[in-house]
């Protein structure tokens, strides 16, 4: 295996990481404002995520710099060619910082923080999706490997599927783990909720294969024949299946492990269907982005594996630690 090939999976491993860690974020964010039906759950909602939401956001910072380091034109088409998304995914998480932040310093506008707790929430977790669906069916490239497209190049009708499916996948994820957070009558609104968007993620995900089939067919090939992209569409149905034993066990922990195993395996099937292009250009493969003619020198990635060593366990034990910390349900005691 070559060094831009293991480079390619550490990224795919960051973005995983971030996807299941900061997706419960996202998806307790897009829920709050329907789930909660007080100033206590609204509460108890924030305190579930508190003390990691920050935290949570290193894996997507650190996948970005990984990106950067590794895959230099890729890095400087996909933000430049998806500049618009990404400075609304930017703002989105930074109006999502502020909220969570100043909601408990000034009561007056709470209702203001709270809509933007929503908007900073749901957006992100839609546009992501939207991306990686972009990125499946192909985008338009130029022979220097340039967008040669539009933010609404983006919102095809197969992008923004795939994009709800994210945002479904991220609500379930969310209502699992508020499910496994909080208590009473919340968490069993959110064991209701869970179960509902679960049965949406199945039906959604039955869809968006039919659609990758007919619109994506590229990426449909590559999952479809390798061991693999097989096993991540295994691992997807063992975690869907793992999170519905687990609500019927009145498992909070292993629900909430299933939905996390899916949210893993969802970018897993997206991994095994660009490789080896990070950016597949639409019409014209030649023009691919990939991680053989995209990719920084073989001295620099090796290099630069030396310190990944050494960051990525620390990132993860860093991450281990924060949620061990805080382990445990909370209540309506202030964030």
């Amino acid at each position: 295996m070559s060094p831009a090939q293991i480079w390619f999976g550490l990224v795919a491993i960051l973005l995983a990481g971030y996807a299941v860690l900061d997706g419960l974020d996202l998806g307790i964010g897009a829920l709050y404002p329907f789930m909660a039906r007080s100033e206590t759950e609204r509460e108890s909602l924030r305190n579930a995520i508190g003390p990691l939401w920050d935290g949570n956001e290193v894996w997507l910072i650190t996948g970005a710099g990984a990106l950067f380091a590794a895959f230099p034109p890729v890095y400087a088409t996909v933000f430049s060619g998806f500049y618009l998304a990404m400075m609304l995914v930017l703002f989105s998480l930074i109006l999502r910082a502020v909220s969570l932040e100043f909601r408990a310093h000034d009561p007056a506008w709470s209702r203001v923080w709270d809509a933007a707790f929503f908007v900073g929430s749901a957006l992100p977790a839609l546009l992501f999706g939207v991306a990686v669906g972009a990125i499946m069916r192909g985008v338009p490239l130029t022979s220097s490997g340039e967008f040669a497209g539009s933010f609404l190049t983006l919102l095809d009708p197969y992008s923004l599927l795939i994009g709800v499916l994210g945002l479904v996948a991220l609500i379930a994820h969310g209502a699992s783990w508020a499910a496994l957070k909080t208590d009473g009558a919340l968490a069993e609104r959110s064991r209701r909720v869970r179960s509902v968007a679960g049965l949406a993620f199945v039906v959604l995900a039955v869809l968006a294969t039919v659609a990758t089939a007919l619109g994506a067919p590229d990426s449909w090939h590559n999952v479809v024949s390798r061991a693999g992209g097989l096993l991540f569409v295994g691992l997807l149905g063992a975690g869907v299946i793992w999170g519905r034993i687990g609500m019927r066990r009145h498992s909070d922990i292993m629900a909430f492990l299933g939905s996390a195993l899916s949210v893993v395996s969802l970018v897993g099937i997206w991994a095994a269907g660009i490789f080896p292009a990070l950016v597949p250009a639409l019409g014209n493969s030649a023009r691919s982005l990939t991680v053989s003619n995209s990719a920084a020198s073989d001295t620099a990635l090796r290099a630069m594996l030396v310190i990944a060593m050494i960051g990525v366990p620390l990132v993860l034990g860093y991450t281990v630690y924060l949620y061990h910390t805080f382990r445990g349900r909370e209540s309506s005691a202030g964030y």
